[in-house]
């Protein structure tokens, strides 16, 4: 005997580049969005019955049809949570959508200015890393169609960073399998994929016949945002601890340096609850060059090292406020 126990669906990897053009200033964002859906969906399932599908095409669809009408497209946390509450509100079956954006990385060209020495180009761009900012949302209309509520929580993904000395590793536990030597000076490399969550919050209903109206959930307030402590610039706040502690920290393991980044982000910022690091390690190893008479070794001469790729050391954890 066995039942469905619980079900979603929908369309993942959506790419979409968008151009706002202000006159001849042109802003450009790209993004790989997923967008999944709960709901009175069981019968597709259990019974062979599509007529409760919303086909996945058609997901895709809107996916690309919000980022041509949204005024909030240029804002990921903004465009998700748009995304989330239009499908809620268009498909009454539908009570829950689970959307993620990824937004990669585009930087303006810098060119020789009239009134300085560089500016902004008008419409030029670089791609200068493949860190992604990331939001997640899930808008639920379980409450009913005029109660949105949404969780979020937001990040950044494959944030690589290295620095060449302040990171050291001793003390660990030695026994019978212990074939790692003990260090005080060392390469520490990481891809950051960073997570941060906040408290839900209220999402306006849209009043419109074809639900395609969608209002900034959050008004700007003296003291952060009014009615939430949500709020989509923690991610540039996020990012500049995460470096700074990183390059600063004098290192005693992964596991001291991570903590640090975490306990940073939460006095920051009033409105985060958790933070979730999970930094594997890119280990990079002195070359043995002996055979020619070259110590390489030794830590404050080892120069020449070779990129290791796997296996890998992965650290995680998770900083809550209290």
């Amino acid at each position: 005997m066995s039942t469905l126990a619980y079900a979603k669906y929908g369309k993942t990897n959506v790419r979409v580049f968008r151009v706002v053009r202000e006159g001849k200033w042109h802003h450009v964002v790209e993004y790989n969005v997923t967008a999944l859906l709960e709901g009175d969906i069981d019968v597709s399932y259990t019974q062979a019955d599509n007529s409760v599908v919303v086909a996945t095409d058609s997901i895709k669809n809107i996916i690309y049809y919000i980022a041509k009408t949204s005024p909030h497209v240029l804002v990921p946390e903004r465009f998700a949570l748009h995304i989330g509450t239009f499908l809620v509100s268009k498909y009454a079956h539908i009570h829950k959508a689970h959307v993620t954006v990824e937004q990669l990385r585009w930087t303006r060209v810098q060119v020789p200015g009239e009134q300085s020495a560089v500016e902004d180009h008008t419409h030029a761009f670089y791609r200068d890393g493949e860190e992604k900012r990331v939001f997640n949302a899930v808008v639920d209309a379980t409450g009913g169609k005029d109660k949105l509520i949404a969780s979020v929580s937001a990040g950044i993904a494959d944030l690589l960073v290295l620095k060449t000395t302040g990171s050291a590793f001793e003390g660990f536990v030695r026994d019978e399998y212990t074939t790692l030597g003990e260090v005080n000076d060392r390469i520490f490399s990481t891809s950051v994929d960073l997570s941060y969550t906040f408290k839900n919050i209220a999402i306006p209903a849209p009043r419109d016949d074809k639900k395609l109206e969608f209002e900034v959930p959050l008004k700007k307030g003296e003291d952060g945002y009014e009615g939430s402590v949500w709020d989509e610039l923690v991610w540039g706040r996020a990012r500049k601890a995460t470096l700074e502690v990183f390059a600063v920290d004098e290192s005693a393991s992964v596991q001291a340096t991570l903590y640090k980044m975490g306990q940073r982000i939460i006095a920051e910022n009033v409105g985060v609850q958790d933070v979730s690091y999970t930094l594997p390690n890119k280990h990079y190893i002195p070359v043995d060059m002996r055979y020619i008479g070259i110590d390489n070794l030794t830590p404050a001469l080892a120069e020449v090292f070779c990129p290791i790729a796997a296996p890998s050391g992965l650290i995680s954890a998770t900083i809550s406020r209290k």
